[in-house]
């Protein structure tokens, strides 16, 4: 009997069932029928249950199957609209509400520049062909009884990188962009869907030959701590070797190395932001080209953990499994080509289960080789106090330098902080970004999105064995 898993949403359960066919129909060898057997097998109809008809409910089904099988090769980013799928959101967005008195004064007439709103049987109207959007006739109404609604993509994305087409459709802007995913959450109906490279991840494995050619790591971000909130990480790390992964291996040891790094970087600039988010990262050169000088120069952890791995061991595969969509983009385009897939927790689920692996059941192994700095970094402020405690053991006095960090919790906090910086206004010395509410913790690929416990990653953090940043990183400076 297979394992029941609950989801925030019927969405995500969607999102479940497609993966899940993708892994079966690999190991069975009859991935090329998926296309066709799919949408069958996860609509089997006759009668409609999201949509208006099995037909169209099959057709988005069909297109989310391209998404999990990696989408358009040719649209760089890693979030996508599913066309067809967005239809349902209201197409205008200011409407006359019951509130409409039908007023003498008819200052939303007035206040309307292109002559949409008229006054019909004593209540206002709107001509949707000759409005503009402007917004006037609300801010006119003395009753508020004109409402605007913002789609709910629209409304995610802090930064104004959805708008709608010309069929009314979403249209995600690339060149505003920064993959964090907060959309594909929020979109009600499953319109925008991230890209999945679950196949890759299979091929990688597959192609191992259980790790004889080449092996095979796994790279966990520390957010693992709040995702399986029916089993214990020991059981993850032990799941994740049956399902052929070599070896797991924290993403923190990463952190504890970019933390080290960064300290001695910040102390010698002055002034500085982190580099560890991608789609913080990518807001400042998007949105802030002025402020790129100051990105720091070191790596994410998973990109400086990856490329240590392969010093070690030349030839081998990483695979990233963390909450994050950004990172899908990162490991595209990362210079040092150390990290070969990215995989997120919603994708392990699947995995874990078209397996017929269950975790809850399994004894646990060990995953320890990062210290509680480089674990907290799953949080917001982590990585703050990671490099804090860094100077320190450095031996950096308050005298030779002092760190004042900023702590952003979310991309809009970002863009305060930045405006600030840009203009020269901000007191603080460190920028710590992380465009996901809640650190990484609250990342748009979480299993769950409920909301996290950042003490919950603290214990996680106080079971490391290495107390501090300087032993974790030991085992980095053997080599």
């Amino acid at each position: 009997m297979e394992p029941i898993r609950n989801f925030d949403t019927n969405v995500q359960l969607l999102k479940y069932k497609i993966l899940k066919s993708v892994v079966r129909h690999f190991d069975d060898g009859t991935l090329r029928e998926a296309y066709h057997d799919i949408p069958l097998e996860i609509i089997p109809g006759p009668k409609p249950t999201m949509r208006c008809c099995i037909y169209k409910e099959r057709a988005i089904v069909g297109e989310r199957l391209k998404m999990a099988l990696g989408g358009d090769r040719n649209n760089p980013n890693v979030i996508e609209v599913i066309s067809i799928a967005c239809d349902e959101c209201p197409v205008n967005r200011f409407h006359i509400s019951r509130a409409c008195r039908g007023c003498i004064a008819h200052r939303c007439e007035h206040a309307c520049p292109k002559g949409a709103i008229h006054v019909v049987d004593g209540r206002a109207r709107i001509d949707q062909d000759k409005c503009i959007e402007c917004g006037r006739c609300a801010f006119a109404c003395p009753y508020s009884a004109i409402i605007e609604y913002t789609r709910p993509c629209e409304n995610a994305c802090k930064i104004k990188a959805i708008s709608m087409d010309e069929n009314k459709a979403a249209k995600i802007d690339n060149d505003k962009c920064i993959s964090c995913g907060a959309c594909v959450y929020q979109c009600p109906f499953g319109a925008i869907v991230d890209k999945s490279f679950l196949l890759d991840a299979l091929q990688l494995l597959r192609d191992s030959a259980s790790n004889r050619n080449y092996r095979v790591y796994a790279v966990v971000a520390p957010s693992v701590s709040s995702q399986f909130s029916y089993a214990k990480t020991g059981q993850v790390v032990t799941g994740l070797k049956r399902l052929g992964f070599h070896s797991v291996v924290e993403a923190a040891l990463g952190a504890d190395m970019v933390a080290w790094e960064e300290a001695a970087e910040l102390a010698e600039k002055g002034f500085l932001t982190s580099s560890c988010c991608p789609a913080f990262v990518a807001y400042i050169r998007k949105s802030f080209p002025q402020m790129a000088d100051k990105i720091s120069h070191n790596p994410s952890p998973m990109v400086a953990i990856s490329d240590f791995i392969k010093k070690l061991d030349p030839g081998a595969k990483t695979i990233f499994i963390g909450p994050c969509t950004a990172k899908k983009l990162e490991f595209q385009e990362e210079p040092l080509h150390a990290v070969d897939c990215v995989l997120t927790f919603e994708e392990l689920q699947a995995l874990f289960d078209a397996r017929g692996i269950e975790i809850e059941h399994l004894e646990e192994d060990l995953l320890d080789n990062a210290s509680y700095y480089g674990r907290i970094f799953a949080r917001s402020g982590g990585l703050s106090d990671a490099v804090a405690e860094a100077l320190k053991e450095r031996g950096i006095t308050l005298e030779q330098f002092e760190v004042k960090p900023l702590a952003c919790d979310g991309i809009e906090q970002c863009k305060v902080a930045l405006l600030k910086a840009s203009r020269n206004l901000l007191p603080e010395n460190f920028i710590e970004g992380m465009a996901c509410v809640g650190g990484c913790i609250g990342g748009a690929a979480c299993v769950s999105h409920g909301p996290k416990d950042k003490n919950e990653v603290n214990k996680y953090g106080q079971q490391a064995l290495e107390k501090s940043i300087t032993d974790a990183i030991a085992v980095t400076k053997m080599m």
